[in-house]
């Protein structure tokens, strides 16, 4: 697997222009100024962007809006010819595009043929799936779009033990969809798209860690990314929270309360160097605000440069750097307690 992570990063750093690497270098340098002088200083643009294909999913997670059916916005598939306009526009700089936020991105009819076009541009790019699409044809087309990167979330090693998570969702079809995109790209002779099997730890699987490496390694895919679940109602503890603590984003306090794990400092590097942008043309400050309640912009009336200078996304960053912890967003944020191996 180390050797298949190697690969990934050498595809990533192939796709670097000099452009690109200057818009890194400010951005990195503009942030650490940002965080001694407390102004919000940013002469660069983003470094990686979310978009989002669509808000319907085939599954009905209790933690996450897409499964609930339960958005405070509107839901919508991805325009295509929004989608064109955009993955031009950031092109020159951008160096990592996720094809997700909400929603199963496969569900959009024309998913591939984004990705095809961001391939194109020399833009690094990666989705995440709960695989329940991936038939033999759709796999093929897939390896073959130049997707660089392909998440598949896998959340327990038996049906009994996956289905606690991903209501409605069957173990054997995400396993079916992960032989054949293997499959394709050894016929294919194509070492991408980098297979990373994503399994959010959660107390009914949390016994299973071991399994899914098993598991992984003996279908070949090419890393395994655990990863903490996100929790609305922890104060009082849930039936979800893992009793590991490591893979765990909330402690027990002393009178048997949970708190987050992750002190909020008051500077954020995702203000800095990612953005996310809704099926809609939305764009918001991070993949924490599901329903898009801090819009900061639209690209379908602005470009990004417009909206990432402007004086909404300079408000917030200036609300991080004074208190952080006061963003409702913010509050359930994972950075710091993140486990990827």
């Amino acid at each position: 697997m180390h050797a298949a992570v190697f690969r990934d990063q050498l595809n990533f750093l192939r796709k670097l222009s000099g452009r690109k690497i200057v818009n890194m270098l400010r951005t990195w340098v503009s942030f650490h100024l940002s965080k001694s002088t407390g102004k919000t200083l940013h002469p660069g643009m983003p470094l990686s962007i979310s978009i989002e294909p669509t808000t319907a999913c085939n599954l009905g997670c209790p933690e996450c809006p897409s499964g609930l059916k339960m958005f405070s916005r509107e839901t919508g598939n991805l325009k295509q010819d929004d989608a064109h306009a955009w993955l031009h526009e950031i092109a020159p700089y951008i160096t990592y595009i996720n094809f997700y936020f909400q929603g199963e991105p496969f569900i959009h009819p024309g998913f591939l043929d984004l990705v095809k076009l961001a391939s194109s541009l020399d833009i690094y790019t990666s989705t995440s799936t709960n695989a329940h699409f991936l038939h033999d044809d759709l796999a093929r087309k897939t390896v073959e779009s130049g997707l660089d990167r392909l998440i598949i979330s896998i959340d327990g090693t038996t049906q009994e033990v996956y289905e606690q998570y991903r209501i409605h969702g069957k173990l054997e079809k995400v396993l079916e969809g992960t032989r054949n995109i293997i499959r394709w790209k050894k016929t294919l002779k194509k070492k991408t798209p980098h297979v990373i099997f994503q399994f959010l730890v959660v107390k009914p699987n949390e016994h299973q860690i071991d399994d899914v490496r098993a598991l992984a390694l003996d279908l070949g895919v090419d890393e395994v990314r655990f990863k903490t679940a996100q929790v609305y109602d922890y104060h009082s503890g849930n039936p979800l929270i893992p009793t590991l603590d490591k893979y765990s984003r909330y402690r027990k306090n002393d009178d048997g309360t949970y708190s987050v794990k992750n002190k909020l400092d008051h500077h954020c590097w995702r203000m800095w160097s990612g953005t996310v942008v809704t099926w809609d043309g939305k764009v918001v400050p991070c993949c924490f605000d599901k329903d898009a309640t801090h819009q900061l912009g639209n690209l379908r009336e602005q470009s990004l440069r417009d909206v990432w200078n402007s004086k909404p996304y300079r408000q917030f960053r200036e609300a991080i750097f004074k208190n952080r912890s006061e963003i409702d967003i913010c509050a359930n944020c994972s950075e710091g307690t993140k486990v990827w191996a």
